[in-house]
């Protein structure tokens, strides 16, 4: 198992992860388990399908995930799966209407920490490659096969 290594610049408070954009103090924050999650020791685990380009769903989302983060800070890991339409939230350019709030709002959590993976057949389907991705995201082959993995090492999942 790889040694914890703190990185200083996730050690900052979030803010800005409120639901409608207003701000939120966050318990001090590190991640250590955004390259390898297979291999984290995190006392608790969970995968969140994202499914939909819809602004109420991406919100309730996100300010789930920014609140399991404030609640668990080093003791959660989270990765959110995202499929079909909810792959456009992590798009550079989204095909699909999805506010700069919102976008920035993910890339806020990814760098607290938060994993975004996005399936690699969605990707196929709209013509993507890596390059129309954000750079926190980390493409899978299928993203229901990466949620299925994450369960079998433990993780909890959520949809709504």
């Amino acid at each position: 198992m790889p040694s914890h290594q703190p990185n200083p610049s996730r050690r900052l408070l979030l803010k800005s992860l409120g639901l409608l954009g207003g701000l939120f103090a966050v318990r001090q924050a590190r991640a250590h388990h955004t390259d390898t999650h297979f291999e984290d020791a995190s006392a608790h685990k969970i995968v969140y399908q994202c499914n939909k380009a819809d602004t109420d769903y991406l919100q309730s989302v996100l300010f789930s995930v920014g609140e399991l983060l404030r609640k668990y800070g080093d003791d959660v890991e989270i990765v959110v799966a995202m499929i079909g339409p909810g792959l456009h939230l992590i798009a550079k350019e989204p095909g699909r209407p999805v506010s700069e709030e919102l976008r920035q709002r993910a890339s806020s959590l990814a760098q607290y920490g938060i994993a975004f993976h996005a399936c690699g057949n969605t990707m196929k389907s709209l013509d993507w490659t890596e390059k129309d991705l954000q750079p926190y995201a980390k493409v899978v082959p299928i993203g229901v096969d990466d949620i299925m993995l994450l369960q079998e090492k433990g993780f909890a999942y959520m949809s709504w």
